[in-house]
């Protein structure tokens, strides 16, 4: 099956690896638009931006917004490894992100299933439809693997 592109989640998948090469948390994320073609992906940049914000998630909002000159991305969608911060949920909505899919869980720092449940809350402008638990193995096994590695 060479030749065949990866689908969403798993170009997201290798955008989470490069970024566990490079020292960072193992997220990646990829944005598409309504016909499924990737218009930008990326993984963590943090450490090597110095830029606590330099989450994949804003990264690709951010690439996106640039390359089709819009502040809303009202038909394109987010697949990212793992669920989304507050800070990254609080992103996808003021992008208007139509839909946001997620690898793992994050029972500790996600937003989205946990914690405060950024798209339910009263003050949230706009909440995509959510689709969590896409490859949610493999995308839970590289942030384990990256941790314990660590210890």
């Amino acid at each position: 099956m060479t030749g065949v592109p990866p689908t969403p989640m798993e170009q997201a998948l290798l955008e989470a690896e490069a970024a566990a090469a490079r020292g960072e948390v193992p997220v990646g994320a990829v944005i598409t638009n309504a016909a499924g073609d990737v218009i930008a992906s990326d993984g963590n940049r943090m450490r090597e931006r110095l830029d606590p914000t330099a989450h994949a998630e804003v990264l690709v909002i951010r690439e996106t917004s640039k390359i089709l000159g819009e502040l809303r991305l009202t038909d394109c969608d987010l697949y990212v490894t793992l669920e989304p911060c507050p800070m990254c949920a609080a992103a996808i909505s003021f992008a208007r992100i139509r839909r946001l899919y997620y690898g793992a869980s994050d029972p500790k720092s996600g937003a989205v299933d946990h914690g405060p449940r950024l798209f339910q809350t009263n003050t949230c402008h706009h909440a995509p439809e959510v689709y969590g638990g896409l490859a949610e193995r493999r995308a839970a096994r590289l942030l384990l693997d990256f941790f314990k590695s660590r210890r």
